[in-house]
């Protein structure tokens, strides 16, 4: 998919991430709309992963890490075919799988996540398997800068480098903000590149939102042959809405009426502009 083609569907990914949301009355917003460009990227240019080949153990695995942020999984899963659309319209409702963290009841969903610190740690593990079994798969995960804090994944990052695994892909999403603040104030993981290569990982810096920089990035894996890769996005919580960029309040804030129209208009607009 090319980048104009990316574009026009984050467009729509946005616009259907807060349709769900509002049906749903809840929902991690800006997380999921700092997240979902590299979402776009990942399933439609990079991962060799289908709904068809799901059940393959050659296929490449996506695991969630800020699972909270599920919107935006579930949304581009539903445009890859795992499931009809349509299944969304029971997020967070009683009794649907739709619930608010990935769920392994929801086909194309690798891992139950949500818990903080896990996604890092089960990628370890399944990108070691890889290499036990001598497997040419890779493992993505995309992890929260809020969730960086968490020992286990400063336990994954040495384990990582110790086997080697040039074929583990970690993605920071670095939007700066958490529920509680700043993630400088909360708990400073600055500078997590420098701390990342010093445990031994190839480290590379993108714009989270440039279609040209992830599709080139990606396009370069492995950084570094025998080290694992860590992709730092630079994103902006509430991207594409004007009011919720960079505004902590929207970490799970649902739009009301008013405010989801305006929404929907300023991507409508932004559309016309791809």
């Amino acid at each position: 998919m090319n980048e104009k083609e990316l574009a026009q569907k984050s467009v729509e990914y946005r616009k259907k991430i807060l349709k769900y949301i509002v049906g749903a009355k809840a929902g991690h917003t800006g997380g999921s709309l700092s997240c979902v460009d590299v979402l776009n990227v990942l399933y439609n240019n990079v991962l060799n992963v289908s709904p068809e080949t799901f059940g393959s153990p050659d296929r490449d695995r996506y695991i969630q890490s800020k699972g909270h942020c599920v919107e935006a999984l579930f949304v581009v899963l539903a445009d890859q075919g795992f499931f009809p659309e349509s299944d969304l319209e029971t997020l967070c409702k009683y009794k649907s799988h739709y619930i608010g963290h990935p769920t392994r009841k929801v086909k194309g969903v690798e891992q139950n996540t949500g818990a903080l610190g896990h996604g890092l740690p089960i990628a370890v593990g399944t990108a070691i398997a890889a290499k036990m079994d001598k497997k040419d798969f890779r493992v993505f995960t995309l992890l929260g800068d809020g969730e960086l804090p968490e020992g286990s994944n400063w336990e994954a990052a040495l384990t990582a480098a110790h086997y080697k695994l040039d074929n583990l892909v970690a993605i920071l999403d670095k939007n700066e903000l958490q529920i509680t603040g700043p993630t400088n104030t909360v708990c400073n993981t600055d500078p997590v590149d420098e701390k990342f290569e010093s445990f031994g990982w190839a480290v590379h810096h993108v714009n989270g939102h440039d279609f040209k920089q992830l599709n080139e990035t990606f396009a370069s894996l492995p950084f570094t042959a025998g080290k694992p890769n860590l992709v730092i996005a630079h994103t902006i919580k509430g991207k594409g809405i004007s009011f919720m960029e960079n505004q902590g309040k929207w970490h799970h804030g649902v739009p009301n009426p008013e405010q989801y129209a305006q929404a929907i208009e300023e991507l409508d607009n932004a559309l016309t502009l791809v």
